[in-house]
């Protein structure tokens, strides 16, 4: 039996004129794009309405303010550990609460806010992760007091042109692939110094920016956390796989394929003769991996062990927002914009990865043609994706691990940090000694009592009844004295007491008197209880 095949009609189509060839094609095969987009943007929009539906129910979200104590000497390894506790809000969505319910993994945002210098502390946590979020920060800060407060976005324009703000911001991305890791927390350690003072650490220099800023400035750093599973590891072994040079089984070609397939029936064949040879069959394969790693560059060597510690915890996808708002006369996007920048740029490592402003699609600039219009775009959309807290709007989500995420985002090292408004608790709580005069200007008699008592009978004993006296009125001006001192003191430090420290702008320490003499009150829109 013949087999005939018919070719005429290729040869008909080759031989048409371009733009005839150009038609047909377009009618027989040109609807299959079309198709595919349609099909994608339908899936889209089904995923963003089911989604709105099911976070109305499910995604209620609470602002929390975070005071660490005074005097903190915890490093960002508790922050780190902190985040690896923080692992247990992941959640796993089936295919018909995924694609029907609408089900999605609730994030979390970790924020960062100056307001005219008064800096903040802040966690946007859905309300059913609450209990979680508390509990993991007193489990690493016991004395940190949390206190639900109201969003510090609130009251600003969210529309660009304004006749009184402008904004300057852009969205922070990781630079190169996202298995490599970034410097981290570890590698600010210094052998040199007081041992309080050898780790020096980064956030630094952005809580000194914050306290630097004036009035009518502010300053908005988010961190989105997204809790995810343990997956993203694997694409670690294949970037180690290509950094050997071995070839992975999902970048094969059909080619590949058919002749990975042969060889194993080969293979299933010639068993026997495996099992012979196996013993030199498995050294030359050792000795071929011991060579191919002796002929590793020291950059790739690195490269190699830096991704093998970054899968090795625990991961979660993340995106960076920073939004500078202030007021037209007061603004000064070089100092804040090139600090903040400054700020990411303590975590570069070259041969690795770095962190650095996306500045296509999300930072509040362009070039050439109609640049107003499409940078009011840009900065609409960017305070509108930071105020929602929109972990799907702007660049795609990259991953960190728990130290890295720790490195850029920890409460900052008293001993090594000195911004002065920075919002703390005021500390350990304690009640006041027994002895320490609070409301009357005279000391008790029934608390200096014993004294006085212990006093004067060492006057009888040692130098008569006639001594007991005179030395009983010295030794209670003497007593008084002191207490005075000890209030006058007590007075002086509650008064001198920053209003940062008494928490979130409100100075509790304070009477009305006190808080009238004050040459600047706290900006009205920071968060308070």
């Amino acid at each position: 039996m013949d087999i005939v095949i018919n070719l005429s009609p290729i040869v008909d189509f080759i031989t048409l004129p371009p733009h005839l060839m150009i038609w047909r094609f377009f009618v027989l095969f040109g609807w299959l794009p079309l198709a595919l987009t349609f099909l994608w943007g339908a899936r889209e929009m089904w995923l963003s309405y089911i989604r709105g539906q099911w976070a109305k129910e499910n995604a209620k979200y609470v602002l929390l303010a975070i005071d660490i104590p005074r005097g903190n000497e915890q490093t960002p390894k508790a922050i780190e550990n902190f985040f690896a506790y923080l692992g247990g809000a992941h959640s796993s969505f089936n295919l018909i609460e995924k694609w029907w319910e609408g089900g999605f993994q609730l994030s979390f945002s970790f924020e960062i806010v100056s307001i005219e210098g008064y800096t903040q502390f802040l966690i946007h946590t859905p309300v059913k992760h609450r209990d979680l979020v508390e509990s993991g920060i007193y489990a690493q800060y016991p004395d940190a007091e949390i206190t639900e407060v109201e969003d510090y976005t609130t009251g600003l324009p969210t529309k660009f042109p304004d006749e009184e703000y402008d904004i300057y911001g852009a969205e922070f991305i990781q630079k190169n692939h996202w298995v490599f890791p970034i410097k981290t927390y570890e590698n600010f350690e210094h052998q040199m110094g007081a041992p309080e003072t050898q780790y020096k650490d980064p956030m630094a220099a952005l809580m000194d920016m914050c306290s630097s800023l004036r009035r009518g400035e502010q300053l908005w750093y988010q961190l989105i956390v997204i809790p995810i599973g343990f997956d993203w590891a694997e694409e670690g072994e294949k970037e180690i796989s290509r950094l050997l040079g071995e070839t992975i089984e999902s970048e094969k070609n059909i080619f590949d394929k058919i002749g990975d397939l042969a060889i194993e029936w080969m293979g299933d064949f010639s068993e026997f003769v495996y099992k012979l040879w196996g013993d030199i069959e498995d050294k030359e394969k050792e000795e071929d991996e011991k060579f191919r790693m002796m002929n590793l560059k020291p950059k790739q060597k690195k490269q190699i062990e830096a991704i093998t510690e970054k899968v090795s915890k625990l991961g979660f996808e993340f995106k960076i927002r920073m939004v500078y708002v202030a007021k037209k006369e007061v603004m000064n996007s070089p100092k804040v914009m090139g600090g903040f920048v400054g700020f990411m740029k303590h975590f570069f490592l070259h041969d690795l990865n770095n962190i650095s402003p996306e500045l296509k699609m999300t930072a509040t600039r362009a070039f050439y043609l109609f640049r107003t219009s499409r940078v009011n775009r840009k900065k609409n959309k960017l305070i509108k994706n930071y105020i929602n807290r929109d972990d799907w709007a702007g660049k795609t989500p990259g991953i960190f691990n728990i130290e890295e995420l720790a490195s850029i985002w920890h409460f900052p090292v008293e001993a090594v940090v000195k911004a002065p408004l920075i919002q703390k608790a005021p500390g350990r709580k304690a009640e006041p000694p027994m002895s320490l005069p609070i409301g009357e200007e005279r000391v008790s008699e029934e608390i200096l009592e014993p004294i006085f008592e212990e006093e004067i009978f060492k006057g009888e004993k040692n130098e008569g009844p006639k001594a007991g006296k005179p030395k009983l009125e010295a030794i209670r001006d003497k007593e008084v004295e002191k207490a005075r001192e000890a209030k006058r003191i007590f007075k002086e430090e509650i008064m001198a007491e920053p209003a940062s420290q008494t928490g979130l702008g409100s100075p509790r320490s304070l009477g009305e008197a006190g808080q009238a003499e004050k040459k600047a009150s706290p900006p009205g829109n920071l968060p308070v209880a």
